[in-house]
């Protein structure tokens, strides 16, 4: 049986601009983050739900299903006792890399950390 993913927003249809088809397969709150956790070594479910602290359990497992759907990352599963579940960033899903980079340099350059290095409530 095929893994479906029911998303939130529309797929991206003829005549829709190449923003919306980005946006479409990496829009919304977690994605990025979650992108980002994995090139950065939180290619576990506990670690990114450890990484990503607001996020639910089935806000994570649906949009780990969606990035997987779309060929931005892949799910390797081990033949352990427990079984081990790894995600990795696909070669396509790379060329979103410079996108999540320049998404973190800009959050970078423009939040107000506290001097414990926390961003500030505004």
């Amino acid at each position: 049986m095929e893994n479906i993913a029911i998303r939130k927003t529309k797929d991206f249809a003829l005549g829709n601009c190449p923003v919306v088809y980005c946006m479409n397969i990496i829009g919304g709150k977690w994605k990025p983050s979650i992108i980002h956790s994995i090139r950065t070594g939180g290619n576990r479910y506990s670690i990114l739900l450890k990484n990503i602290t607001e996020i639910s359990k089935q806000t994570l497992t649906n949009q780990l299903r969606e990035l997987e759907t779309d060929g931005i990352i892949e799910r390797t599963i081990y033949a352990e006792i427990p079984p081990r579940v790894e995600y990795t960033i696909t070669e396509f899903g790379k060329t979103i890399l410079p996108i999540i980079d320049s998404m973190y340099q800009w959050g970078i350059q423009n939040m107000k950390m506290d001097k414990k290095g926390y961003c500030d409530e505004q």
